[in-house]
């Protein structure tokens, strides 16, 4: 049988230590890290108080916090949503200076992902959206969006305007539009979107009307079946209101433009081919002519009218720098009325299957004194009574750019050569335009210094002419690319030109 020994009562179960002495107290380590950084730095440890205070004065607090309250530590740890401590430093700052950093990204899109951080961060970076294009009707009908985007300037709203498939898989798309097609689409009387489509105007209108109640700066607006009453209400909201585009808006629609004042930029889209169909006449084009007397620019599209409508734009709209007619269905005689816009810079004619029908005799035709460019792109000319109209109303004109225009041959581009006063000359796609033809025209014009020549595949290098060759060395700028065989060396031998150490084709 086996004892076991017995135990001292007084043993000591440490034979190093002296007897009667008790054991050191091992110190507890800190839990903040900032512990011994601040033991050891005044310095950190005098901006970590500067942050303190900072925060309780944004807090409306006047009593100092105590060193040892860790809910007053701005550097307090905070559990997040993994468990994880994660120090929360953008507490420390106001919203307005979290709103002043947030407004240095450049990027624009980076706004998305700070709004994801937190509920504060997605109102702030709302703050910061100024252009939106609206996809979804109902964000704007719950009144989401004007909350969520208080600032806004630019919206555009047609793509929510129109009911469409979006899991179609099939998308048409133009310059001005993009509609997803489905596979009714044959049955639409020859119409991509149906007329049940385009959302009603009422309800167009009430959503106008959120749009301004909630966004007063709005500076630029994309609407689309707006009625007279949703008009009226945007011109009284957003006096500070300066373009317009609409869509599918008819004569009687434009009489809520007449309060927009300080309307300075309108672009009107009557009709585009295959996708909708509205009206706007002379009617229409002399109450916006009424009503906004400050237009600087102004696009039609799709738009009938004649020589009235344009004739009460150049009286009304005397500030008139810039017209656009995209796709017009004027009646015959319509360019006389040109002379009329006293101030008109610039003239832009887009995707027109006829210049004029019938400009009438000459002597009644007029010109505009203050145009500088004339710019046709796209458009038929293969009627000479329409184009020889054209420019004689344009016969002031400094620049002139011709792209992809059907039918400009030799005999119409001569009629050009009235324009005596051109400085720079413009050609692309011309295909039927030969060096001859160019040639007769350029060499009468005393006053062209540049001249831009591409994708025009009847115009040859080798028939260069040194009378053309010699106009080529004392041009300012000259970009020669008629094909892309192009190389511009046996029509330009002996010149100079084109050659290394020669004569440079820009000065």
């Amino acid at each position: 049988m086996l004892s076991l020994p017995d135990k001292k009562p007084n043993s000591d179960p440490n034979p190093n230590l002296e007897p009667n002495k008790t054991p050191a107290v091992k110190k507890k380590r800190r839990t903040s890290w900032s512990g011994p950084w601040l033991d050891s730095n005044e310095a950190l440890k005098h901006v970590v108080l500067k942050m303190r205070l900072q925060s309780l004065s944004n807090s409306s607090s006047t009593t100092p916090p105590s060193e040892s309250d860790p809910e007053s530590d701005p550097f307090n740890s905070r559990p997040s949503r993994h468990g994880n401590a994660a120090p929360d430093y953008a507490s420390l700052l106001s919203d307005k200076l979290l709103l002043k950093i947030l407004s240095k990204i450049s990027d624009k899109k980076q706004h998305i992902s700070n709004s994801l951080v937190c509920k504060r961060w997605c109102m702030l970076s709302g703050k910061l959206i100024d252009s939106i294009k609206l996809l979804d009707w109902e964000f704007l009908e719950s009144g989401r969006l004007t909350f969520r985007f208080p600032y806004l300037v630019d919206v555009n709203i047609v793509p929510s305007s129109i009911k469409s498939a979006q899991n179609s898989g099939i998308l048409l798309s133009n310059k001005l539009y993009s509609v997803y097609l489905d596979s009714g689409v044959g049955e639409n009387e020859g119409f991509l979107v149906k007329k049940g489509d385009v959302l009603g105007s009422d309800v167009v209108d009430r959503g106008v009307r959120i749009l301004a109640e909630g966004c007063g700066n709005l500076r630029k607006v994309v609407l689309m079946n707006v009625s007279e009453e949703g008009l009226s209400f945007l011109a009284d909201e957003c006096e500070l209101l300066q373009e317009m585009e609409l869509h599918c808006c008819g004569d009687s629609s434009l009489k809520g433009i007449f309060k927009c004042q300080n309307l300075q930029i309108l672009k009107l889209v009557s009709h585009l081919d295959g996708i909708y169909d509205s009206v706007v006449s002379d009617i229409g084009m002399t109450i916006l002519a009424q009503g906004c007397r400050r237009l600087l620019r102004l696009e039609l599209v799709g738009c009938e009218g004649s020589y009235d409508g344009i004739k009460a734009i150049g009286q009304c709209c005397q500030m008139l720098e810039e017209l656009v007619l995209c796709d017009h269905r004027m009646d015959g005689g319509w360019l006389s009325a040109l002379s009329y816009c006293g101030n008109l810079k610039t003239l832009r004619i887009q995707c027109c299957k006829s210049i004029d029908s019938n400009p009438g005799p000459d002597e009644h035709l007029g010109y505009c004194p203050s145009l500088e460019e004339l710019h046709v792109q796209q458009c038929q000319m293969r009627e000479k009574q329409g184009v020889s109209a054209l420019f004689l109303v344009c016969q002031t004109v400094r620049e002139i750019v011709f792209e992809d225009c059907w039918g400009l041959d030799n005999n119409i581009f001569d009629a050009v050569s009235i324009c005596r006063s051109v400085r720079f000359l413009s050609l692309e796609g011309c295909s039927l335009l030969t060096t001859e033809g160019l040639e007769s025209v350029i060499l009468s014009w005393k006053k062209l210094d540049r001249l831009r020549v591409v994708a025009c595949n009847n115009i040859k290098d080798s028939e260069i002419t040194p009378e053309l060759a010699t106009l080529f060395s004392v041009l300012k700028e000259l970009k020669w690319r008629p094909d892309s065989r192009s190389l511009m060396v046996a029509g330009l031998a002996g010149t100079g030109v084109g050659q290394k150490g020669g004569r440079s084709l820009r000065k």
